[in-house]
């Protein structure tokens, strides 16, 4: 069923990533029925929003993207989510071995991937570019997700809390070099030329 652990997620955490874990969904499954479709909300509210409304920078100066500036930017943005969300999951399978999880692979996706449902949700904010705006509600967002991935490791790669807690600070540590990996490539591509094109 498409979507059917979202709710579970922020109403009861610790039963629903257990549901998810006895479930023991395949890689392609968890993407078909959860990432490809919540993925798609950042990029989407992004492209509406910054072709569409714009954002200011000063009173009465609305600036916005050209549509085929935006498309592109839309489509490498959600190509980067499905890899991202594929690379930390393959990386807490390979680190699973320092705690002592023997989770297969698609279980460790399945962490990544659900893990990361408040920031594909809050994603809904791009309809609106106001970077104050976005910073507040994004800040939630991201704790909920901290929170997700404390409250999932144990229960999902069948590790005790305390090491869970350690494993859970190693995953994040990863997730913020993927970040950073991701802020600089794009910078990289900036300068290159593949940027963002404003409307005159």
């Amino acid at each position: 069923m498409l979507l059917q652990h979202v709710w579970g997620l922020f109403a009861h955490p610790e039963e629903e990533w257990k549901t998810i874990h006895k479930e023991r969904c395949s890689i392609g499954r968890c993407y078909c029925t959860h990432v490809l479709l919540l993925a798609a909300i950042p990029p989407l509210a992004g492209f509406i929003g910054t072709t569409q409304i714009g954002w200011s920078f000063r009173v009465g100066e609305v600036v916005r993207l050209t549509l085929a500036s935006a498309a592109t930017i839309a489509v490498l943005y959600y190509i980067t989510v499905l890899v991202a969300v594929f690379t930390i999951g393959k990386l807490i399978h390979w680190m699973g071995q320092t705690y002592g999880a023997e989770q297969d692979l698609p279980q460790s996706i399945g962490l990544a991937a659900y893990t990361a449902t408040p920031l594909f949700l809050i994603g809904i904010m791009g309809l609106y570019p106001v970077l104050w705006l976005n910073f507040l509600l994004g800040l939630p967002a991201l704790a909920y997700t901290v929170y997700l991935l404390y409250t999932g490791v144990p229960i999902m790669m069948g590790v005790s809390k305390d090491r869970g807690f350690l494993f859970s600070t190693a995953v994040l540590a990863v997730g913020l070099v993927t970040l950073v990996a991701v802020l600089a490539a794009t910078v990289a591509l900036w300068t290159m030329g593949i940027g963002p094109v404003f409307t005159s």
